[in-house]
């Protein structure tokens, strides 16, 4: 079933286990403003922070819910229409890498936030799907069609929607963390707790936490799961649908038992998955010894040019000057 299909049919379910919980009433919205500017951003006490980066009118919510998910999913959904505007936050956080002695970094996510008159609701924390794109995450809501779902069907219905963007995505500096299981644990559990520390500034509360993810965010929902109920953190439900739980025997369904591939994106899993276990679990040379050396050497060139479109975006270096440093400067085993 193409993933969606899936994605819409998740969210589905996901708005039925939340809606055990109390319905919410609606609220009347604050005045509609004009668009607002990218607003400076915002420190708070705990290192954390924070900067408003749209608002989304209850207009947009509902293209959302009309349009624009049924043309990416390519089925129609009938979605409870949004109720209120949402603002979105941009949120920076300190973390760390347990899988490198706890090495402290910086990590990134999104806050939805209902514009309304209440001051406590309800929190769901969304763990997204596999991406491709550095910025198809949560804190680049208008690249993501699949956050865009998640801030107009709950955010719109009063619940703070919060998402973290992963080790690796989103504006951070890392490489990406793909299935890595501490890493992934780490950047929800703080992005949680960054998230509450941004609400406390805005004087809002949570008041009850859902978790929610689908595809790879299952996994790491699972894996959040995990390591709040270890910290002793309430979580009121949680769910998650096509989640790679067991991940070894997943990958081993593929590689030991060689069949008929009948997703033709499976084989981007193994790349993202090993590259990451690579670089995070300090293993020199695992991506060169399950890779072939056409798949390594597509993958090794793919980075080259997207790291040099990227620095020609910002530079006045030509590309055959630029290319010749990049092929210094990258420390990759060939």
């Amino acid at each position: 079933m193409p993933f969606s299909i899936r994605l819409s049919a998740f969210v589905a379910a996901l708005a039925a286990t939340i809606a055990l919980a109390a319905p919410l009433q609606a609220q009347p919205a604050a005045p509609a403003p004009t668009p607002a500017a990218p607003a400076a951003a915002v420190k708070v006490a705990s290192g954390v922070q924070y900067e408003l980066i749209g608002r989304w009118d209850v207009a947009k919510l509902n293209q959302i819910l009309t349009t624009d998910t049924p043309k990416f999913a390519g089925i129609t959904v009938s979605y409870t229409p949004a109720r209120n505007a949402v603002k979105l936050y941009r949120v920076t956080y300190p973390s760390v890498v347990p899988e490198q002695g706890n090495r402290p970094i910086s990590a990134t996510g999104l806050l939805a936030v209902p514009d309304t008159a209440d001051t406590v609701f309800p929190m769901v924390s969304y763990q997204h799907g596999t991406v491709y794109g550095k910025e198809q995450v949560p804190s680049f809501p208008e690249q993501s069609p699949e956050t865009q779902l998640m801030i107009a069907q709950f955010a719109g219905q009063g619940y703070l929607v919060i998402g973290a963007d992963y080790f690796g995505m989103g504006a951070s500096k890392e490489p990406e963390g793909y299935l890595v299981k501490g890493s992934h644990q780490q950047a929800t559990y703080d992005m949680v707790l960054a998230s509450r520390a941004v609400l406390a500034d805005l004087k809002l509360a949570d008041s009850k936490l859902f978790l929610s993810g689908w595809s790879q965010g299952g996994f790491v929902t699972l894996a959040m799961l995990e390591k709040l109920e270890a910290v002793g953190m309430p979580v009121k439900a949680a769910t998650t649908a096509s989640a790679p739980a067991d991940a070894f025997a997943a990958f081993n369904g593929f590689l030991n038992f060689p069949r008929k591939i009948d997703a033709n994106w499976i084989t981007t899993i193994f790349i993202l998955n090993v590259f990451s276990f690579e670089n995070y679990h300090n293993m020199p040379g695992l991506a060169r010894s399950l890779l072939t050396d056409e798949t390594f050497e597509k993958f090794y060139s793919a980075t080259i040019n997207a790291v040099l479109m990227k620095i020609l975006h910002h530079s006045k270096l030509t590309e055959a000057d630029l290319r010749a440093h990049v092929e210094k400067a990258l420390a990759f085993d060939r």
